[in-house]
């Protein structure tokens, strides 16, 4: 078995097979040994339960994960990283490695496909520029997770596990806390990565909800107000709403009156339950 943190052995592996670091594709692998195996206990995968990976670099979080579930998925879109993958997981017989864009990926169905009826974590380290549509793809796919477990920059683990109606709130925020639970578990230094990025990164868990925290009247309608309040943060709620949806200023200005919000307020000072009581007082003059 190959040490898979050890990066002259990685740098050897990618020779071998002539692979080049992509920029376009969010490339950094993990060499810190002790990062792996923390995210693999932390995501609660067990022998009874599947894993899934999204980007598996040379594997290194994948060994870890196939040492703790019963089976591990694992979506690599770098057709390039295939034959590295097939060196570096070889000997293990409960790893299948999945040619496919996350985002391009009928999550139930490969569910279905892949694991049967085995409850499924998600434990992964992300490309930094596709994290908030990563996450909102898992948490929108309709799948149960047990759990969901990714490595993302700092700033981004910040920002999605925030309180609602605090300054780093932003609509990802609103978004991830409706369907999940979102905490912090550690950081990860920039020095944990060949090559290492600009960054520092952090480990979140999302524990998704069997029931959203607020009951709004229309789930789409909630997500655009969401979306058109926190779209132009500089601004007044008043005219972020009138603009973003369509609205006179006068209708949004008695609706935020009657939620209670003084005309000057800003978005990052709304929790979700007046968020979800705005939503629904807009949505009656539609």
């Amino acid at each position: 078995m190959f040490d898979l943190t050890d990066p002259g052995v990685v740098q050897g592996i990618l020779r071998r097979h002539g692979f080049h670091f992509s920029k376009s594709l969010g490339q950094n692998f993990l060499i810190d040994p002790d990062v792996c195996p923390a995210m693999a206990a932390a995501c609660g995968a067990d022998a009874q339960s599947g894993a899934l990976e999204i980007g598996a670099g040379v594997g290194v979080l994948t060994v870890e994960l196939a040492k703790v579930a019963g089976k591990v998925v694992s979506l690599e879109l770098d057709q390039k990283l295939l034959p590295v993958l097939e060196e570096t997981l070889a000997g293990f017989d409960n790893i299948a490695v999945v040619n496919r864009d996350v985002l391009k990926t009928d999550l139930s169905a490969l569910i279905a496909e892949q694991f049967g009826g085995m409850p499924v974590c998600v434990c992964a380290n992300l490309p930094y520029y596709i994290t908030s549509p990563v996450v909102m793809a898992l948490l929108e796919s309709g799948v149960p997770f047990r759990s969901i477990t990714v490595m993302v920059q700092k700033e981004a683990a910040e920002r999605l596990c925030a309180a609602v109606g605090s300054r780093v709130a932003g609509a990802v925020t609103v978004a991830v806390q409706y369907y999940a639970q979102a905490e912090v578990l550690f950081e990860v230094g920039r020095e944990s990565f060949l090559p290492a990025p600009k960054v520092d990164s952090a480990v979140i868990r999302l524990t998704p909800r069997e029931a959203p925290p607020v009951q709004v009247a229309d789930e789409a309608f909630f997500f655009s107000l969401v979306h058109a309040v926190f779209g132009q943060r500089r601004k007044t709620a008043e005219n972020a709403l009138s603009a973003g949806l369509g609205l006179s200023k006068a209708a949004v200005a008695a609706a935020l009156a009657d939620c209670g919000f003084a005309p000057s307020v800003r978005a990052e000072a709304m929790t979700m339950e007046q968020l979800a009581a705005l939503s629904d007082r807009l949505m009656k003059i539609q």
